[in-house]
Protein backbone atom coordinates (compact mmCIF):
# COMPACT_ATOMS: atom_id res chain seq x y z
CA UNK A 1 0.00 0.00 0.00
CA UNK A 2 1.61 3.38 -1.13
CA UNK A 3 1.51 6.46 0.58
CA UNK A 4 -0.95 8.21 -1.25
CA UNK A 5 -2.91 4.92 -0.88
CA UNK A 6 -3.10 4.70 2.80
CA UNK A 7 -3.87 8.49 2.66
CA UNK A 8 -6.88 8.41 0.48
CA UNK A 9 -8.25 5.03 2.75
CA UNK A 10 -7.56 6.97 6.05
CA UNK A 11 -10.01 9.36 4.59
CA UNK A 12 -12.34 7.15 3.49
CA UNK A 13 -12.46 5.54 6.92
CA UNK A 14 -12.79 8.81 8.47
CA UNK A 15 -15.94 9.21 6.39
CA UNK A 16 -17.51 5.61 7.05
CA UNK A 17 -16.26 5.09 10.91
CA UNK A 18 -16.62 9.03 12.13
CA UNK A 19 -19.89 10.15 9.79
CA UNK A 20 -21.77 8.49 7.26
CA UNK A 21 -21.51 4.40 7.14
CA UNK A 22 -24.40 4.41 4.96
CA UNK A 23 -22.23 6.13 2.15
CA UNK A 24 -21.27 3.02 2.07
CA UNK A 25 -23.44 0.30 3.19
CA UNK A 26 -22.04 -1.09 6.22
CA UNK A 27 -23.29 -2.22 9.23
CA UNK A 28 -22.32 0.23 12.60
CA UNK A 29 -23.22 -1.05 16.04
CA UNK A 30 -24.20 1.71 18.50
CA UNK A 31 -20.48 1.60 19.98
CA UNK A 32 -19.03 2.48 16.54
CA UNK A 33 -17.73 -0.83 15.63
CA UNK A 34 -17.63 -2.16 12.00
CA UNK A 35 -16.80 -5.45 10.57
CA UNK A 36 -13.56 -5.05 8.81
CA UNK A 37 -14.54 -7.65 6.28
CA UNK A 38 -17.44 -6.18 5.26
CA UNK A 39 -16.06 -2.87 5.11
CA UNK A 40 -13.57 -3.82 2.66
CA UNK A 41 -15.72 -5.70 0.55
CA UNK A 42 -17.95 -2.43 0.57
CA UNK A 43 -14.93 -0.17 -0.32
CA UNK A 44 -13.63 -2.32 -3.16
CA UNK A 45 -17.05 -2.67 -4.49
CA UNK A 46 -17.56 0.67 -4.79
CA UNK A 47 -14.21 1.82 -5.50
CA UNK A 48 -12.74 -0.43 -7.82
CA UNK A 49 -9.01 0.77 -7.60
CA UNK A 50 -9.27 -1.23 -4.11
CA UNK A 51 -9.98 -4.53 -5.38
CA UNK A 52 -6.69 -5.74 -3.31
CA UNK A 53 -8.07 -4.13 0.11
CA UNK A 54 -7.98 -7.19 2.84
CA UNK A 55 -9.43 -6.48 6.41
CA UNK A 56 -6.07 -6.69 7.73
CA UNK A 57 -4.95 -3.36 6.05
CA UNK A 58 -7.25 -1.13 8.46
CA UNK A 59 -5.10 -2.99 11.42
CA UNK A 60 -2.25 -1.71 9.65
CA UNK A 61 -3.78 1.78 9.21
CA UNK A 62 -4.95 2.11 12.88
CA UNK A 63 -1.29 0.77 14.58
CA UNK A 64 0.56 3.09 12.56
CA UNK A 65 -1.89 6.51 13.29
CA UNK A 66 0.66 8.57 15.92
CA UNK A 67 -2.55 10.19 16.91
CA UNK A 68 -4.83 6.96 17.61
CA UNK A 69 -7.82 7.74 15.98
CA UNK A 70 -9.16 4.26 15.51
CA UNK A 71 -9.13 0.68 17.53
CA UNK A 72 -9.10 -2.91 16.19
CA UNK A 73 -10.65 -5.62 18.10
CA UNK A 74 -10.31 -9.03 16.33
CA UNK A 75 -12.15 -8.40 13.17
CA UNK A 76 -13.83 -4.90 14.22
CA UNK A 77 -12.83 -1.79 14.02
CA UNK A 78 -14.04 1.88 14.88
CA UNK A 79 -12.66 5.50 14.99
CA UNK A 80 -12.27 6.57 19.08
CA UNK A 81 -13.13 10.26 18.18
CA UNK A 82 -14.99 12.92 15.66
CA UNK A 83 -17.93 11.83 15.34
CA UNK A 84 -20.99 13.93 14.07
CA UNK A 85 -23.39 10.47 14.38
CA UNK A 86 -25.06 9.52 17.81
CA UNK A 87 -22.99 6.62 19.39
CA UNK A 88 -22.57 5.38 23.17
CA UNK A 89 -18.75 5.45 23.17
CA UNK A 90 -17.62 2.80 25.68
CA UNK A 91 -14.46 4.46 26.11
CA UNK A 92 -12.20 4.47 29.02
CA UNK A 93 -12.33 7.07 31.77
CA UNK A 94 -9.40 6.30 33.82
CA UNK A 95 -5.90 7.86 33.59
CA UNK A 96 -6.85 11.36 32.96
CA UNK A 97 -4.76 13.74 32.91
CA UNK A 98 -4.82 17.01 35.99
CA UNK A 99 -5.33 19.13 33.00
CA UNK A 100 -6.44 19.23 29.67
CA UNK A 101 -6.53 22.12 26.78
CA UNK A 102 -8.70 22.98 24.19
CA UNK A 103 -8.30 25.65 21.51
CA UNK A 104 -11.04 28.43 20.41
CA UNK A 105 -10.73 31.60 18.09
CA UNK A 106 -9.00 34.40 20.60
CA UNK A 107 -12.56 36.44 19.60
CA UNK A 108 -14.53 33.83 21.53
CA UNK A 109 -12.64 33.31 24.62
CA UNK A 110 -14.95 35.79 27.24
CA UNK A 111 -17.85 33.90 25.87
CA UNK A 112 -16.30 30.74 26.44
CA UNK A 113 -15.25 31.64 29.98
CA UNK A 114 -18.65 32.63 30.87
CA UNK A 115 -20.96 29.68 29.13
CA UNK A 116 -18.22 27.10 29.05
CA UNK A 117 -17.52 24.80 25.93
CA UNK A 118 -19.54 22.96 24.07
CA UNK A 119 -19.95 20.13 21.41
CA UNK A 120 -21.39 22.46 18.64
CA UNK A 121 -22.14 19.83 15.98
CA UNK A 122 -19.92 17.36 16.89
CA UNK A 123 -21.24 14.75 19.95
CA UNK A 124 -18.10 15.59 22.03
CA UNK A 125 -16.11 18.36 23.27
CA UNK A 126 -12.45 17.03 22.02
CA UNK A 127 -9.62 18.09 24.76
CA UNK A 128 -6.02 17.25 23.71
CA UNK A 129 -2.93 16.10 26.24
CA UNK A 130 -0.88 19.39 25.86
CA UNK A 131 -0.89 22.81 24.80
CA UNK A 132 1.44 21.72 21.96
CA UNK A 133 -1.82 19.30 21.03
CA UNK A 134 -4.47 22.06 21.15
CA UNK A 135 -2.48 24.39 19.78
CA UNK A 136 -1.78 22.11 16.69
CA UNK A 137 -5.43 21.13 16.60
CA UNK A 138 -6.69 24.59 16.81
CA UNK A 139 -3.82 25.95 14.01
CA UNK A 140 -6.03 23.74 11.45
CA UNK A 141 -8.66 26.39 11.71
CA UNK A 142 -7.11 29.32 13.28
CA UNK A 143 -4.37 31.33 12.23
CA UNK A 144 -3.35 31.84 16.03
CA UNK A 145 -5.92 30.02 18.07
CA UNK A 146 -6.23 31.08 22.24
CA UNK A 147 -6.27 28.14 24.68
CA UNK A 148 -8.20 27.18 27.34
CA UNK A 149 -6.60 24.83 30.46
CA UNK A 150 -9.58 22.32 32.03
CA UNK A 151 -8.83 21.68 35.51
CA UNK A 152 -9.96 18.10 34.87
CA UNK A 153 -9.66 17.01 38.42
CA UNK A 154 -12.01 19.04 39.41
CA UNK A 155 -14.43 18.73 36.83
CA UNK A 156 -14.30 14.93 37.62
CA UNK A 157 -14.38 14.67 41.26
CA UNK A 158 -18.04 16.86 40.96
CA UNK A 159 -19.48 14.81 38.62
CA UNK A 160 -18.10 15.26 34.86
CA UNK A 161 -16.98 12.16 32.69
CA UNK A 162 -13.99 12.74 30.67
CA UNK A 163 -13.39 9.46 28.62
CA UNK A 164 -9.98 8.70 26.63
CA UNK A 165 -10.09 8.22 23.39
CA UNK A 166 -6.82 8.42 21.40
CA UNK A 167 -3.09 8.57 22.16
CA UNK A 168 -3.41 12.54 22.84
CA UNK A 169 -7.70 12.99 22.42
CA UNK A 170 -9.59 13.05 25.54
CA UNK A 171 -13.59 13.58 25.04
CA UNK A 172 -16.92 14.78 26.89
CA UNK A 173 -20.44 15.91 26.32
CA UNK A 174 -19.71 19.64 27.93
CA UNK A 175 -17.78 21.39 29.92
CA UNK A 176 -19.22 24.38 32.45
CA UNK A 177 -17.16 27.63 32.83
CA UNK A 178 -16.03 26.71 36.81
CA UNK A 179 -13.25 24.74 35.16
CA UNK A 180 -11.75 26.67 32.76
CA UNK A 181 -8.80 29.17 32.69
CA UNK A 182 -6.99 31.13 29.71
CA UNK A 183 -3.65 29.91 29.38
CA UNK A 184 -1.99 33.25 28.66
CA UNK A 185 -0.57 34.34 25.19
CA UNK A 186 2.84 34.73 27.01
CA UNK A 187 3.35 31.31 28.14
CA UNK A 188 6.42 30.08 27.54
CA UNK A 189 5.07 27.28 25.08
CA UNK A 190 2.69 28.75 22.88
CA UNK A 191 5.39 31.84 21.98
CA UNK A 192 7.42 29.15 20.89
CA UNK A 193 4.67 27.22 18.79
CA UNK A 194 3.94 30.62 17.22
CA UNK A 195 7.39 31.66 16.41
CA UNK A 196 7.78 28.45 14.77
CA UNK A 197 4.73 28.96 12.58
CA UNK A 198 6.42 32.62 11.73
CA UNK A 199 8.99 30.90 10.82
CA UNK A 200 7.53 28.49 8.61
CA UNK A 201 5.56 30.85 6.84
CA UNK A 202 8.18 33.37 6.08
CA UNK A 203 10.38 30.35 4.59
Amino acid sequence: MSDREAQSLGRILALVLRHAPEKFGVDMDINGWVNTRELSDAISNQRRHYHWLRGWHFEAIANSDEKGRYQVEGEMIRATYGHSIELELDLPTDDIPEALYWPCDPDQVSTIMELGITAGDRQHVHLSKTINKAMEAGHVRIDRPAIIEVDTSRAIADGNTIFRAGKSVFLTTDMPSDYLYQVEKDDPVIVEIIANWEAEEEE
